[in-house]
């Protein structure tokens, strides 16, 4: 097969890292996500051609392979998921990256490609090599224990071992000492005892600090992990010294680092609060959280709905994960477009965390053709919620919870909520009573001002549209 110059080479991956540069920019926005992903995809086809026709390379004929198997099996996977399933395949693929760091290391440690210069040349490798399988590790078996919890094999509860934290730190502590045979091994296969007990210590920390997180917290654990594939696949660049790799894993890992961070201040927690305890947990913010008979709800009709909704001058529609189950978003786009054609001022409220998945409502509302211009973040609405006619709740639970406002005992004490109950009537589309993600029992349900309109979220809205059309 032909090759291209080193120069040449260098040139087509300095393209392809400004292009993924210019995709996490596009994608930072719904107007530009479209021409982000352009973006990115060329700079993906531009690096997989680049590397293909590395000098370096000899068995190109597998590498293409791999990238025909891998992309049919992706294309096939993509075809087929619902957007409820999203979540858990982002997790899943976020494992793929981490067992795929950890094969790189051990590869590059067995069967080193050329040798180095010096001694400290090699001891840095070797440290690379370490580091790289470490995070690896943490990265596999998290993701595929976050994958378990989103796809229900798993409970979401946490769990809570005795001297969990005491725990973490012996596991930490043991990776770090573990490095200091191996790197005294005289040989690779005296250093794989090492290598493979710390696979095994870090894979157990993995699936460990994953366990103990409850599910309130699952979207920041998807977006974390997202930001340990990225490390994980910087440390394989450094292995391999792959500079686009490199380039890339830094950018995966920093932006999925920021955006964890950005969601857990809405949620007014810290990193280290949800890692080592988030909600749901004894000690991340209260316990208690025990079911107590708060009083009897009060069920409307999608006919009586329908009277309240053809008098409000302003609406308010807060989406949830059920929303998703029920695959309700096309008919809450055609339900925006009656009201507005009615005179009527209607608007989204997106809290953050709303779905199991980083901008999971987002990416649901843009599918379905609801304009980008009415979508609204939490911030920007709460303080409308006094003057809104009508709120519509679909799907929601926890992200409208007062009590992570008032009650001190609540597991999601401390988390910023929409401010639904403000309204002058919230209306709750919900298949039953059942308690949301987290696990608590929501007091919104049982406020004067509130009514139920029980059923599936779909149903519901075509009911609601027919009675609003005629």
């Amino acid at each position: 097969m032909p090759t291209i110059p080193e120069s040449a080479l260098t040139v087509a991956y300095l393209l392809a890292a400004v292009l993924f540069i210019l995709s996490l920019g596009g994608l930072s926005r719904q107007e530009t996500a479209r021409r982000g992903n352009v973006y990115g995809i060329l700079g993906m086809v531009i690096a997989f051609v680049a590397t293909a026709l590395d000098p370096s390379m000899q068995r190109w004929d597998v590498v293409l392979g791999a990238i025909v198997a891998g992309g049919a099996i992706g294309a096939f996977l993509a075809a087929r998921v619902q957007m409820t399933g999203m979540p858990e395949l982002v997790a899943l693929l976020h494992s793929f990256v981490g067992l795929a760091a950890v094969l790189v290391g051990m590869s590059s440690y067995l069967h080193p490609i050329e040798a180095a210069a010096s001694p400290t040349e090699h001891t840095i490798h070797l440290v690379e090599i370490w580091i790289g399988i470490a995070v690896g590790a943490i990265t596999f078996t998290g993701s595929v224990i976050a994958w378990a919890k989103l796809r229900g094999t798993l409970s979401g509860k946490p769990l809570l071992l005795p001297g969990r934290h005491l725990l973490n730190l012996v596991l930490v502590g043991a990776t770090v000492a573990l490095a200091v045979p191996f790197l005294q091994a005289a040989d690779p296969q005296a250093g794989l005892l090492w290598v493979l007990v710390m696979t095994g210590l870090t894979a157990v920390l993995g699936m460990h600090l994953v366990m103990a997180i409850g599910g309130a917290d699952m979207p920041v654990v998807v977006s974390l992990l997202n930001s340990y594939s990225g490390w994980a696949a910087a440390a394989a660049g450094f292995v391999l010294s792959n500079d686009l790799l490199i380039v890339t894993g830094a950018l995966v890992g920093s932006s999925g680092a920021i955006l964890s961070i950005i969601m857990c201040r809405a949620m007014n927690r810290s990193i280290l609060n949800v890692v080592f305890g988030g909600f749901g947990t004894a000690d991340g913010g209260g316990g208690g959280g025990e079911a107590v008979d708060q009083g009897e709800v009060v069920e409307t009709n999608t006919e009586t709905l329908a009277a309240e909704l053809a008098d409000a001058q302003s609406v308010v529609i807060v989406p949830g994960y059920g929303m998703a189950v029920a695959r309700a978003q096309h008919g809450v786009e055609d339900l925006v477009d009656v009201l507005r054609k009615k005179g009527c001022e209607v608007r989204f409220a997106i809290h953050p965390v709303a779905g199991r998945l980083p901008g999971h409502m987002n990416v649901l509302l843009a599918e379905a053709g609801v304009p980008y211009d009415i979508v609204l973040e939490m911030d920007e609405i709460n303080e409308d919620m006094p003057t809104t006619d009508v709120v519509l709740i679909i799907g929601a639970n926890d992200i409208v919870n007062p009590s992570a406002l008032d009650d001190t005992s609540s597991p999601i004490y401390g988390m910023p909520v929409i401010e639904a109950w403000k309204a002058k009537r919230a209306v709750v589309f919900k298949r039953g009573m059942s308690s949301g993600y987290a696990g608590v029992q929501n007091p919104l349900f049982f406020l004067e001002r509130t009514r139920m309109l029980f059923g599936d979220a779909k149903a519901s809205v075509d009911a609601l549209l027919a009675a609003l059309r005629s």
